[in-house]
């Protein structure tokens, strides 16, 4: 190994268990980021060796084969090689192989020694083989592949032991393999498997039976529906005391800096800006941790490949695939990723209509928006003594992105002429219970994530909202409220005369704009304008709710929700579909066609919400 700290790299295929490995083996010693120049996740966590030493190991993007058709499966090649810029080369390959799919996974391992590189493989994954009756002579597949094969079981605590003890003692040399084209790896692949790995008659009786009934063609749809439907019940029902105690702990920390600081600008700027600010956001961290805790249990579980396959067809006539929910499923947390996630479609027409649509999946930035709306304006009541109202309502407004994604991307393959056919190939894992281990993980950065956007963009836009909010100050003789004066209060009259047909006023329109920045900055944006303008009123700077529910009609709330489905109110996301895309004509095509949706929908939510008598 090199003399500086020892450097190993995990590669793998989708569903090896790899991520589990690297969180068994690293815990909370990582960092996340991107590679240099693009948008793939980079994973690096710290790792202390049997012997006292501690090594760097690196999760690779997972790859199907090293003959890129992705620019994940590109990165992890060059990485392996030594040929990506900034990325030293590993000292060694732990190549991580499902014990319960080694047909298609050797062949990967295969591939991966003919780099020559050190290299070691960790047969993950055994205690399910051994579950569904797979015999593996662990020594035999070692002496034919020529390089250490270590069981491990990433999901138990100690599952990684011997694999690190192995990489510890062992001084890793070169492989010398063979050269062999596909059908080679194939040929070699099914001759392991032969000397090897003995399978039982029978495949898992429960994977079986529940495939029967989750990939059944109505009652899977149905499932999926039920699945999707608790998820955002939950986010009501379960977030609601965790909310009230953070939204509380906020109130009292107003009250407190209020009642220590003498009045004035700095008072102002911390109680009305900072704490209103940021407290308003805060305050949906629970939330958004249920949504990800779903999404991540989903995944985990083995379900999503298989609501890939289940949708497949339905998503086909409407232009894209089924290798497309997956990405739009990531967009459910953020689009960002999940634009980011099209780069595993590789027709490249399905992944632009993936790219364009992506934006109207529902994302979690979106939630502090819609619950504050939906608490204030919708009753929280049961309907059958079951089904939560508010959590109908959230159900509806996320379906309805589905449904206009569905609805968008039919009328492109229309406008394009598409009529090819796009078979999907898909690896259906075993399924598996999530680990509360990876579930911890996963959700601890999330929060992490979420707590630096409160900390850093949406304090700042806080932070010049406030001073927007302020200055100038009205002049000596001014007749009307000091806030219509400010640079902000001007600004906001102008752009209520372009929103008006929609309902909003000149509070809504000036929160619009530094929410672009993030779409949850609106609500920030809102406490910050309400608790400025209310310095004069006996209205509390953290009773937004109630604020909004005394000056904003039914009209005007559904107008807003509607907005935010289609608005393309996100510059970051509006970022990574030129960095994904590479074309400023489809950005602004993107940017144009969910602004004019977004209008147009509003409008009609409004005019028709003021007949109806809801105005």
């Amino acid at each position: 190994m090199s003399a500086a700290m020892p450097r190993f790299a995990l590669i793998g295929n989708p569903n090896c268990g790899k991520t589990a490995l690297f969180n068994q083996l690293t815990g909370s010693r990582q960092k996340v980021a991107n590679y240099a120049g693009v948008t793939v996740e980079r994973k690096e966590g710290r790792l202390h060796l049997p012997d006292g030493r501690e090594a760097a190991l690196l999760d690779l993007p997972g790859a199907y084969s090293l003959t890129p058709a992705s620019l994940d499966e590109a990165i992890a090649r060059d990485v392996c090689r030594g040929f990506y810029p900034g990325e030293p080369i590993p000292d060694l390959l732990v190549c991580v192989v499902s014990a319960t799919n080694l047909r298609l996974h050797l062949r990967f391992a295969l591939e991966v020694r003919q780099l020559g590189r050190p290299m070691v493989v960790a047969l993950n994954q055994m205690d399910a083989a051994e579950k569904r009756g797979i015999e593996i002579d662990v020594t035999a597949l070692s002496r034919e592949l020529g390089v250490p094969v270590i069981p491990t079981v990433a999901v138990k605590a100690g599952g990684a032991d011997d694999l690190l003890a192995r990489i510890a003692q062992v001084t890793p040399m070169p492989v010398d393999a063979p050269p062999l084209d596909d059908d080679g790896l194939h040929a070699e692949a099914r001759r392991l498997m032969d000397v090897a790995v003995r399978m039982p008659e029978r495949i898992s009786r429960l994977d079986q039976r529940l495939d029967g009934w989750l990939l059944h063609p109505v009652w899977g749809l149905v499932i999926l529906a039920v699945v999707m439907f608790t998820m955002f019940q939950a986010v009501f029902a379960w977030a609601k005391p965790l909310m009230d105690g953070i939204d509380a702990g906020m109130k009292w920390l107003g009250l407190q800096a209020g009642a220590h600081l003498p009045d004035g600008p700095l008072r102002s700027l911390i109680v009305d800006g900072i704490i209103a600010g940021t407290g308003s956001v805060l305050v949906f961290l629970p939330q958004i941790l249920i949504l990800f805790f779903f999404i991540l249990s989903l995944e985990e579980s083995g379900y999503l490949p298989r609501a890939a396959f289940l949708l497949d067809r339905m998503m086909h006539r409407a232009g894209l695939s089924g290798r497309s929910f997956i990405p739009l499923l990531s967009s459910f947390a953020c689009a960002v990723p999940g634009i980011m996630a099209t780069r595993s479609i590789q027709d490249p027409r399905d992944r632009l209509a993936t790219i364009l649509v992506a934006p109207l999946m529902t994302c979690s930035a979106r939630l502090p928006v819609y619950t504050l709306l939906i608490a204030a304006f919708i009753p929280h009541r049961t309907v059958g003594g079951v089904f939560n109202v508010q959590g109908l309502v959230l159900f509806a407004l996320y379906a309805a992105g589905i449904l206009s994604a569905l609805l968008v991307a039919w009328l492109m393959k229309r406008w394009r002429r598409d009529r090819g056919e796009h078979i999907l190939l898909l690896e259906l894992p075993s399924y598996r219970l999530p680990t509360l281990r990876d579930l911890r993980i996963g959700l601890w950065e999330r929060a992490m994530i979420f707590l630096k956007r409160v900390g850093g963009i949406i304090l700042a836009m806080a932070i010049l909202l406030w001073f927007l909010l302020n200055f100038p100050a009205a002049p000596a003789n001014a007749v009307g409220p000091a806030i219509d004066y400010s640079f902000a209060g001007r600004i906001g009259h102008v752009l209520a005369a372009v929103f008006a047909p929609l309902g909003f006023n000149w509070q809504i329109s000036i929160a619009l704009i530094p929410g672009m920045a993030a779409r949850e900055v609106m609500v920030s944006s809102l406490a910050t304008v309400y608790a400025v303008a209310a310095q004069n009123d006996e209205a509390s700077a953290h009773a937004l709710a109630p604020l909004i529910t005394q000056q904003w009609s039914l009209a005007t709330a559904l107008s807003l929700l509607v907005w935010y489905i289609y608005a393309p109110q996100c510059i970051s996301t509006l970022a990574t579909i030129r960095r994904e895309t590479h074309s400023w004509k489809q950005t602004l095509l993107a940017a144009g066609y969910l602004f004019a949706l977004a209008y147009l929908a509003s409008f009609a939510t409004y005019q028709i919400a003021k007949a109806l008598g809801a105005g």
